[in-house]
């Protein structure tokens, strides 16, 4: 084990199984180790970086930033902050944004903001699915719904209950006791496997929402900022939801979480009801500004081809049982297990993840068609045995 990898054990936490890996640097979908192998990049941080690796035009926005001002709290105003709040509610016809550090706080705002709305009418329930995942906080591991995570922190926050995912008899039988305030959920589950939900079930719960007074709360941590081949996947299927809560590509590589906020409650959260030190932090909204405002239909119809590409490369390929997923957030069923695939593919030089028994790809919204032909092929092979 080299100095660094040592290093980590002796003093990181080990609340993560890590690869035999340690890298030191890269550039767009191409990382190096510390021993100068280079790997084909198709997990960019768990959908963080959307652009790559150093992306010159984020890296400037960032650093002018960064010698500019690199932090003032939420009791002034800074243009970053604004501007990015601006773009977020012109690109998608929201009201208000509300900024964090995570995917989880962006989450957690959600939930404060629809358990308040409930609160005008008594209604403090929310209904999520089953298999979905909302974070690690405790109340965002109390709305993820698989058991799994309902372990050594209870008790847990009540509140939540489970319906079935794309089946929308389960959440009319609990939206029908009359507690539920809302209805949380992901476009494509993705911890839960990479399982997109059908547009047909998606309109039915946007249906009874209206019908029974209930925010529709969508979780767009993984699937938003482009990957999915729109802007956000709520847009796949024609939806209009309350709150969307956004993180992890919409930073570029910095932290930052965004909850944007509908007509219906946009402005449902006033003075003192809640707030973030980091949230909103100038650098990070530069390296945002500098990512959404490259999202535009010539990038996102190379998301869309390229999403293609793979799929038609896979699907039906020797040892691949399916492939599941939307636009550059796809998941892969094999025959044979997923971590032994993965780390052959390390071997090999391309970087990959999982999702419960799947392979997980999740590549650079813009990585080059040389680089990722590669590295199918290689997947490919790797697959096949």
């Amino acid at each position: 084990m080299q100095e660094i990898a040592k290093t980590c054990e002796q003093y990181v936490a080990h609340t993560y199984k890590r690869f035999p890996v340690t890298l030191v640097r890269g550039k767009g979908a191409i990382l190096l180790d510390e021993a100068g192998k280079k790997y084909i990049d198709l997990g960019s941080g768990i959908a963080v970086n959307a652009f790559g690796v150093a992306d010159d035009k984020w890296a400037a926005a960032v650093t002018r930033q960064l010698t500019t001002l690199q932090h003032t709290c939420n009791l002034y105003y800074a243009e970053p902050c604004a501007k990015l709040a601006e773009m977020l509610c012109e690109r998608t016809g929201m009201k208000k944004v509300f900024f964090s550090n995570s995917g989880a706080e962006a989450n957690e705002c959600m939930i404060k903001a629809a358990r308040k709305y409930g609160e005008q009418t008594g209604r403090d329930t929310i209904i999520t699915l089953k298999d979905s995942f909302h974070g690690r906080t405790i109340a965002t591991l109390a709305a993820t719904g698989q058991d799994v995570f309902h372990q050594h922190f209870g008790p847990f926050p009540a509140g939540f209950e489970y319906a079935q995912p794309n089946d929308l008899a389960s959440v009319q039988a609990i939206a029908d006791a009359g507690k539920a305030c809302a209805v949380m959920l992901e476009i494509v589950q993705g911890e839960g496997g990479v399982r997109p939900l059908s547009g047909e079930f998606l309109r039915g719960v946007e249906k009874l929402c209206r019908e029974k007074d209930m925010l529709l709360l969508v979780d767009e941590v993984q699937t938003g900022n482009g990957r999915s081949g729109q802007l956000y996947a709520y847009m796949c299927h024609d939806l209009s939801p309350d709150l969307v809560s956004t993180a992890k590509g919409l930073g570029g590589g910095l932290p930052i979480g965004a909850t944007l906020f509908g007509e219906k409650v946009q402005d449902i959260l006033t003075y003192g009801d809640h707030g973030s030190t980091f949230g909103g932090n100038p650098v990070c909204c530069a390296g945002g500004v500098s990512i959404l405002e490259r999202i535009d239909e010539t990038l996102l119809a190379g998301v869309r081809e390229r999403s293609a590409y793979i799929v038609g490369q896979l699907e039906g390929a020797k040892g691949v049982r399916s492939v599941s997923g939307l636009g550059l957030m796809l998941g892969i069923e094999t025959d044979r297990p997923a971590a032994d695939i993965v780390n052959e593919c390390i071997r090999r030089g391309v970087l990959l993840l999982t999702a419960k028994h799947k392979l997980r790809l999740l590549p650079a919204l813009n990585i080059g068609w040389d680089e990722l032909r590669e590295a199918i092929r290689i997947l490919k092979e790797v697959i096949a045995g």
